[in-house]
C-alpha cells in the first residue's frame, strides 16, 4: 500500500466541488473532467448521452433527461477505464524521439511536469510514469500505483499528447513480470549487480580466467568464436575509429559478459509476453566509465543475441550523484558524450540515455548537441527534493523533524546511491532561514534526497496535507525546476 493518504482534506468551510478546468475534454461521446469534492477528495466527473459509453467506470450515476452523469473515485479500476476512454493516456513507445523521464516518488508531481513541458514548448516526449523497483519498495508503491498516479496527473493537467511508461532499473525476472502486468511499455534492463568491476584493473591472466568462466551457453557462443569476431576489428566513426585489440575485447567480456547473459534472460522473458514495448540497456550504476570499445562489444553482442533496444545508458566519465551537479571535467565529459553518440549512430541508431540526470545543468547543452536530440534524459528523486521546498516554506517545524529523521537514518538510506555529502556539516537545529536553504546546499539536499523512504513512513500523512493545502505552489515549484532541465534540449528535440 502506498504512503499516499486515501483521503485528503478540503479547504475549511468548503461546501462545493471545485473543478480543474484544464482537465475538461470531450472524446468518444462523453465529456470528462476532474473535480475536488467538498471533503477534498479528487473525483472523476463524466457526462454522456449514451450511458453505455461510461459502462467501464465504477461510481455513482444519475440520469437527467437524456444525459447520464457519472461521479467516480480516482481508483485503479477507474484509471484503467480512463486510459481506455482517452487513449492518449495509455503509455506508448517513443522510438528515437527526444524523451525525458520524470521520476515521481509521490504520485503528485505530474501536473508540474506538464506545466514545465508547456512552458518550454518543444516536442519532447514525456515519461510521467517512471519509478525503479528499488524506489517503489521504499515508498510502498506498486507498478500499478505509479502508472495510475501518472494517469490521473496527466488527465488533471489536460495533457493530450502521447505519454510513456518506464519500468525502471529492472534487475530480476520477477520485476519484468510485475511491471508488464501493470501496463508499462518501456523496460530499462539494468543488470548492474552482474557487472564485474574487478575486470577493470585485474591482471591479464585473471581477466582471461574470468572470460573462460563466462556463461557461454547463455551467450550462445564460445571464447574463440568471440575473439575471431572482434579482435583486430575497428569501428569507423564520424571522427576517428574505435580499435578492438585483444586486451580491450577480453576486458569488455570479463566486465560485462555476466550482465549481458542476465539481461538476455530478462529480455527473453519480456518478449515471451508478446506486448508492444521497447527496451533500454543500462550499465550506468557501475564503478567505472564505459570505454568506447566496451560500448561496441556490449551492443554488438546484444544485437547478435537478438536484443532490439531503443536506448543505451553507459556509465559516463565523472560522477553523477543524486540531486547535484556533475562532478568532474566538463571537457572530458563532452568528449565522452561525442564518442558514445557517434557509436550509437554507427551501430544503431539508438538513443543515448543519461541516468541520474537530474540537476546536471552544466551537461545538458553538450549532451543535446552531441546526440542531435537522439537522447533520453532520466530524472529520479528531484521532484521529491523540490517538493520538500513547499514543506520548508509552509511548515518549518515539520521540515526540522524531517531533517532530523533523514540524518538519523542516513547510513541505511544511502545504500545503493552514489553520494559525497557530509551529514556532519548540516545544522541539527536549523533556524527558519537555514530551513529555507536546505535544498540549496549539497550536504542537506543529498541527505534529504535519499531519505524519502524513512521520511514518508514517519511523516507521510502530515507531508501530504501540506502539499495538498499548497497544491498550486507545489506545481509551480516543480515546473520552474524542470524548465531548467528541458530548455537545453528544446533546440534539438526531434
Amino acid at each position: 500500500m502506498s504512503n499516499r493518504p486515501t483521503e485528503r482534506p478540503g479547504s475549511a468551510g468548503s461546501t462545493e466541488s471545485r473543478s480543474y478546468p484544464e482537465s475538461e475534454v470531450s472524446h468518444g461521446g462523453a465529456r470528462y473532467r476532474l473535480e475536488r469534492s467538498p471533503d477534498g477528495a479528487k473525483q472523476l466527473v463524466a457526462e454522456a448521452s449514451d450511458e453505455a459509453v461510461l459502462s467501464g467506470f465504477s461510481g455513482q450515476r444519475e440520469t437527467d433527461g437524456e444525459v447520464t452523469r457519472l461521479v467516480a473515485p480516482t481508483s485503479a479500476e477507474n484509471a484503467e477505464a480512463l486510459r481506455k476512454a482517452l487513449p492518449w493516456l495509455t503509455p506508448t513507445r517513443f522510438g528515437l524521439h527526444t524523451s525525458v523521464g520524470f521520476g515521481d516518488r509521490l504520485g503528485l508531481s505530474t501536473p508540474g511536469h506538464v506545466r514545465a513541458l508547456r512552458t518550454v514548448g518543444a516536442p519532447i516526449r514525456p515519461v510521467f510514469a517512471q519509478q525503479s523497483i528499488r524506489e517503489m519498495g521504499r515508498c510502498h508503491r506498486t507498478p500499478r500505483n505509479v502508472l495510475d498516479d501518472a494517469t490521473w496527473g496527466a488527465f488533471q493537467a489536460g495533457w493530450t499528447d502521447p505519454v510513456g511508461g518506464d519500468a525502471d532499473h529492472l534487475e530480476e525476472l520477477e520485476d519484468v513480470d510485475a511491471t508488464a502486468a501493470a501496463g508499462f511499455v518501456f523496460y530499462t534492463l539494468d543488470p548492474k549487480a552482474n557487472v564485474d568491476p574487478e575486470a577493470e584493473h585485474a591482471e591479464p591472466a585473471v581477466v582471461r580466467q574470468k572470460v573462460e568462466a563466462l556463461d557461454w551457453a547463455g551467450l550462445e557462443s564460445d571464447l574463440e568464436g568471440t575473439r575471431r569476431r572482434y579482435v583486430g576489428q575497428h569501428l569507423e566513426l564520424e571522427h576517428g575509429a574505435v580499435e578492438l585489440d585483444e586486451e580491450s575485447v577480453l576486458r569488455a567480456l570479463a566486465k560485462y559478459g555476466p550482465s549481458m547473459a542476465h539481461a538476455m534472460a530478462m529480455y527473453r522473458r519480456l518478449m515471451e509476453k508478446g506486448i508492444d514495448c521497447e527496451v533500454e540497456f543500462a550499465v550506468d550504476e557501475t564503478d567505472y566509465p564505459t570505454k568506447p570499445a566496451e560500448h561496441v562489444i556490449v551492443v554488438r553482442e546484444l544485437q547478435r543475441l537478438g536484443m532490439e533496444f531503443v536506448s543505451f545508458a553507459p556509465r559516463f566519465v565523472g560522477r553523477f550523484e543524486k540531486g547535484v551537479e556533475h562532478i568532474g571535467d566538463l571537457d572530458e565529459l563532452q568528449r565522452d558524450f561525442e564518442v558514445h553518440a557517434q557509436i550509437a549512430r554507427a551501430l544503431g541508431p539508438y538513443k543515448l540515455s543519461l541516468h541520474s540526470g537530474s540537476d546536471k545543468y552544466s551537461v545538458y547543452p553538450g549532451l543535446a548537441e552531441a546526440t542531435s536530440g537522439m537522447v533520453h534524459l532520466k530524472t529520479a528523486g528531484t521532484s521529491w527534493a523540490e517538493a520538500l521546498r513547499v514543506i520548508a516554506a509552509n511548515d518549518p517545524d515539520l521540515m526540522r523533524s524531517v531533517l532530523a529523521l533523514a540524518l538519523d537514518s542516513f547510513e541505511a538510506n544511502r545504500k545503493s546511491y552514489h553520494l559525497s555529502c557530509d551529514p556532519s556539516a548540516i545544522p541539527t537545529n536549523p533556524t527558519d532561514e537555514q530551513v529555507a536553504r536546505l535544498l540549496d546546499v549539497v550536504d542537506s539536499r543529498q541527505v534529504l534526497h535519499v531519505g524519502y523512504g524513512a521520511i514518508l513512513d514517519e511523516f507521510g500523512p502530515q507531508l501530504y496535507r501540506v502539499w495538498d493545502a499548497h497544491e498550486e505552489e507545489h506545481y509551480q515549484v516543480i515546473a520552474d525546476h524542470f524548465v531548467r532541465h528541458l530548455a537545453p534540449f528544446a533546440p534539438y528535440a526531434r
